[in-house]
């Protein structure tokens, strides 16, 4: 029996997603646990399994466009109804209008028009001029020059939630775009086009100085370094915020406005760390770093005090059984937080090679929302690009975030004598709420514990 197929709720409070795209066609059977579509949201992309075999009769979204979680985005059945009247059975459904035909559902468009952008003040524009007779100083200017009715021949503009409002963030209007959905509707795509046009022309526009005609064309209000400068000052330019940009400046303010942090400072000396770690490489068959052997000591300390293993909810404490860690990732598409499981049964070489394949994940933009959630702690290295010391802010709903600086030759007293030592500094940064501080300090103590005597984290 056709059925139709809801955008899933990928993310814990997620309303609106990004169809990326089909990974099977229309008429394409497809079975139980097959990846059939991917939805992108701000921190990774999610491959929707099939619940059941079946075949997709009609997609009712196309790729890139914004959806709502819950909204219907293809229509589905057995091989048996691939000849019905689709139309019918997607009547029957109470589905009709412009989702019939492939309109994205994610809510119903509010038509914009042309004559709702700022009206160009060049004095010479006459009543019958059109926006492909206005001189183009830039490349954006030519997309303005294609996207007059946006393909509808009725003036009206369609566009998608998630296309107006990366518009709206770049700065840019939706006459501005011309779009190349069904019926012409601006999605995802488009934008990122737009955007990208606006960019190249950036530097023109910086460089060159417009005349008067020029300056009051929208494709110059639409570039990204901003026409009006002040009087005095340095030149700039704006880069439009990314999605992911957007979500972690959201998520850590709002960490660091209700979490109530405090801070725990350690000191290790990490020469037999160093050794071990150039033993281990010697038979592992993946390199192991000093921030691999980090996180398995991390996973030590949180078994021999299993009350840090915790997160802080409103109804209760909620204590972990395993050890599952998260690590910062600077890749090259933003920060991201993937969650490494069960690390207190994982070796230091199982370790590396995770760690590596979320690194390689991350930049192609195929994490999975599942690779994101979970855990109770954070460990984030800035080591290797030589900072001492460094705090961290806490990730939600982590309790804990470990920053962890370089390894530097520093004087300590070793047996009551001045030795040369290679030591590294460490800062827990702690929710108050689950963590106090006397337990903040066993934990720390036991991490640093670990670190000295390295063949802890292979017992």
């Amino acid at each position: 029996m056709a059925t139709l197929l809801r955008v899933p709720e990928v993310a814990a409070g997620a309303t609106e997603a990004v169809l990326s795209h089909w990974l099977v066609k229309e008429n394409v059977p497809f079975a139980t646990g097959e990846p059939i579509v991917v939805i992108e949201t701000e921190k990774a992309s999610v491959e929707v399994e099939a619940e059941a075999d079946a075949v997709i009769l009609r997609t009712l979204v196309s790729d890139g466009s914004g959806v709502e979680v819950g909204s219907p985005m293809a229509l589905i059945g057995d091989a048996s109804e691939q000849g019905a009247d689709i139309d019918k059975l997607l009547a029957e459904l109470g589905v009709s209008g412009p989702v019939a035909e492939k309109e994205a559902p994610a809510r119903r468009e509010v038509p914009e028009t042309p004559a709702a952008a700022p009206a160009a003040p060049t004095p010479t524009a006459t009543p019958t001029a059109t926006p492909a007779a206005t001189p183009a100083a830039t490349p954006a200017a030519a997309t303005v020059a294609q996207a007059a009715t946006n393909g509808s021949g009725s003036g009206r503009i369609f566009i998608s939630p998630l296309a107006r409002k990366l518009l709206k963030e770049a700065g840019l209007t939706a006459d501005q775009v011309s779009g190349t959905g069904p019926n012409g509707r601006i999605v995802r795509r488009d934008v990122d086009r737009a955007i990208a046009e606006a960019r190249t022309a950036a530097p023109v526009a910086a460089v060159t100085p417009p005349t008067a005609p020029a300056a009051a064309t929208p494709a110059a209000a639409a570039t990204p370094t901003p026409a009006a400068r002040p009087a005095f000052g340095a030149e700039f330019t704006e880069i439009p915020h990314t999605r992911l940009r957007r979500a972690v400046a959201n998520r850590l303010t709002a960490s660091k406005q209700n979490i109530p942090h405090f801070y725990v400072k350690r000191t290790a000396r990490i020469d037999a760390l160093l050794a071990l770690r150039k033993q281990l490489n010697e038979v592992s068959p993946q390199k192991i770093s000093v921030n691999d052997l980090v996180i398995r000591a991390v996973a030590v300390a949180h078994q021999a005090v299993p009350d840090a293993n915790v997160i802080w909810t409103d109804e209760a404490m909620r204590r972990f059984d395993s050890v599952d860690i998260a690590v910062a990732i600077a890749s090259e598409r933003g920060l991201v937080t993937p969650v490494l499981r069960g690390v207190e049964k994982t070796s230091p070489s199982a370790i590396a090679s995770q760690v590596k394949e979320f690194v390689k994940q991350a930049n192609e933009g195929k994490l999975q929302q599942r690779d994101l959630e979970g855990g109770s702690i954070s460990v984030t290295n800035l080591g290797m690009y030589g900072v001492e010391e460094f705090s961290a802010i806490i990730n939600p709903p982590h309790s804990a975030i470990l920053a962890v600086g370089a390894g530097q030759s520093a004087p300590a007293v070793v047996d009551g004598t001045v030795q040369v030592a290679t030591q590294m500094a460490l800062v827990l940064s702690v929710d108050h709420r689950a963590i106090d501080g006397a337990l903040a300090a066993q934990w720390m103590d036991a991490l640093v514990r670990t670190l000295e005597e390295p063949l802890r984290l292979l017992a």
